[in-house]
């Protein structure tokens, strides 16, 4: 869940970034009694995240500036939806415009391409997830964007679970015996994944009971293979260079999870602008 501190923290960071002495131009042209009114305007169509963001990043530097949302995180909505309306004293909207805007588009963007991954693999029980190929500092935001646009949550950080990945397996001699070894010494509570990247590495795992197996750049061939070797014994996880035309594909040979880290490191910003006057 996205807390508020979580918030608090990107916004005064952005905002120290932004104008770390002020904002010379409004300063100098605006008003000090100018009122602006503003709403925030969808350019495309989309599904929307990011709606606190955009208040606290509005109502930060003066809590007199008034924010009202006018569609929920995950709804979807059209091109030229008036999405949420600001009004306030116009120098602190025009210094918060562009922070707001820059947090709220990319996790708009985030919502809306997860959101067309989940519908490719409607039907399947797989289950989209992100990654931790998140912008520095801002892995919360995004997480909840996923969130917002169907999607889920793989582990939060390097403290949330163990995830064997290639590189670990490449200094471990006997990964059977490490395994079973993390097992007695950790809490049952966490949770073991291990990636793999061909078959003949399965055996050795599921004799150390990981909980989730990844399947990394597997043909769809082998996806299926693995899949029914691993059973029920293990979640199995595809990942590796999942794209919009592979994910349906991938979803069919009977994956519990697919990981994309696409959704949050390669997405495109959504075109959202604000349309500000002065009263």
């Amino acid at each position: 869940m996205l807390t508020r501190d979580q918030i608090d923290k990107v916004v005064w960071m952005a905002l120290e970034e932004d104008a770390p002495f002020g904002d010379i131009t409004s300063e100098t042209l605006v008003p000090e009694t100018a009122v602006a009114t503003a709403d925030l305007v969808a350019r495309e169509l989309g599904v929307f995240s990011g709606g606190e963001v955009f208040a606290v990043a509005m109502t930060t530097l003066d809590d007199s500036v008034k924010v009202t949302l006018h569609v929920a995180d995950g709804d979807h909505f059209d091109k030229g939806a008036v999405l949420a309306s600001v009004s306030g004293p116009a120098r602190i909207v025009l210094r918060a415009e562009r922070i707001a805007l820059n947090l709220v588009q990319r996790m708009t963007g985030i919502a809306t391409l997860t959101a067309t991954y989940v519908a490719a693999v409607e039907g399947t029980k797989a289950r989209v997830v992100d990654t931790r190929k998140t912008t520095p500092g801002l892995r919360a935001l995004e997480r909840h964007a996923v969130r917002s646009g169907g999607g889920h949550n793989h582990r939060y950080s390097l403290s949330d679970a163990v995830m064997a990945k290639d590189n670990h397996l490449a200094v471990i001699d006997d990964l059977t015996a490490a395994l079973r070894k993390a097992r007695e010494d950790l809490p049952h509570t966490i949770h073991i994944e291990v990636e793999v990247d061909r078959l003949e590495q399965l055996d050795a795992v599921l004799a150390a009971g990981a909980n989730t197996i990844m399947l990394d750049n597997f043909s769809l061939e082998d996806l299926r293979k693995g899949v029914g070797i691993i059973g029920d014994q293990a979640l199995v996880e595809a990942s590796g260079g999942i794209t919009l035309d592979t994910i349906a594909e991938v979803a069919r040979t009977g994956v519990d999870i697919i990981s994309v880290g696409a959704l949050t490191h390669s997405v495109r910003a959504l075109d959202l602008g604000l349309d500000i006057s002065v009263g």
